[in-house]
C-alpha cells in the first residue's frame, strides 16, 4: 500500500487539492475529521480538553464551541501545544483505525491528509509527501477573506504554523498554489499520475493483496515440506 502524506497550511488550498484525490477515486483519511469527532461531547477527547481549557468553551449543547477555542489555541502558544498534546494520541490512533479499513477494502494507494504532519512526526510513515504551497502573502489575503479576520489575527494565525516555505523544503512533491484553480488543476493532473504509478515491491507487500500473496506461499511452504516430510 502507497501511503501518501498530505498537509499544507492554513489557507493554502489543501483541503481543495483533498476534494480533488476524493473525485479521482483516491480514499483520503482526513485528520481534520478525525479531530472533529475527537472532540464531539462524551468522547474521551472531549472529557480531557474540557478539564484542560474549562466549561467556558461549551455550547448551551455541551459541544466545545470551536470559534471559542480556536481563538484560545492561536492567541497561546502554550494552549495550542497543550490542546495538541491532549488530542495527539486520540487522532493519531482515529487515523491508524481509518488506513486499516482502507487496508481491508483492498486499497492500493490512499492520501492521508494531516495538517500537523511534520509536526506530529507522521511524515515518516507517509512516501511521498505533497505540500501544497503559497506565497505567504497569498496566504494572508486568501486568510482574511474567508473568516473575515484582520490582517493581524491572520498573520498570528499563521504565524502560530510551521511555515510553509519550511514545508516546501521537506516535501518530495509541491503543488504551487498562487493561481486560479485551472493551474491548479494542471499542476493536480501531474500529481495524480505521480501517485497511480506502479508500486514498489515495498509498497506492494505492505497491500491486502501482498500480505495474501505471502501467506498463500507461507501456507504451501508449509504443505509441500509436510508432504515430503513423509
Amino acid at each position: 500500500m502507497r501511503i501518501v502524506g498530505l498537509t499544507g497550511g492554513i489557507a493554502s488550498g489543501k483541503s481543495t487539492v483533498s476534494n480533488l484525490f476524493k473525485a479521482s477515486g483516491i480514499p483520503v483519511v482526513d485528520a481534520d475529521v478525525i479531530a472533529r469527532n475527537v472532540l464531539k461531547k462524551g468522547s474521551g477527547g472531549w472529557k480531557r480538553v474540557v478539564a484542560a481549557f474549562g466549561e467556558e468553551i461549551l455550547l448551551p449543547s455541551r459541544e466545545v464551541d470551536r470559534p471559542k477555542l480556536a481563538h484560545m489555541v492561536f492567541s497561546s502558544d502554550s494552549n495550542r501545544q497543550l490542546l495538541n498534546k491532549l488530542m495527539a494520541p486520540y487522532i493519531s490512533t482515529g487515523i491508524f483505525l481509518e488506513i486499516l479499513k482502507q487496508w481491508g477494502k483492498g486499497a492500493k494507494v490512499i492520501v492521508v491528509d494531516i495538517p500537523l504532519l511534520f509536526e506530529a512526526k507522521m511524515d515518516k510513515w507517509t512516501k511521498p509527501i505533497v505540500v501544497v504551497w503559497v506565497s505567504r502573502e497569498t496566504q494572508l489575503k486568501r486568510l482574511m477573506e474567508r473568516d473575515g479576520l484582520s490582517r493581524e489575527d491572520a498573520g498570528s494565525r499563521v504565524m502560530a504554523q510551521m511555515s510553509l516555505d519550511l514545508k516546501r523544503c521537506k516535501a518530495d512533491v509541491v503543488i504551487e498554489n498562487n493561481g486560479d484553480l485551472d493551474h491548479l488543476d494542471q499542476q493536480f493532473s501531474m500529481v495524480l499520475s505521480e501517485i497511480r504509478r506502479p508500486l514498489t515491491w515495498t509498497e506492494f507487500w505492505r497491500s491486502r493483496q501482498g500480505a495474501f500473496s505471502v501467506l498463500g506461499l507461507v501456507t504451501s511452504g508449509l504443505f509441500f515440506c509436510k508432504r515430503f516430510s513423509y
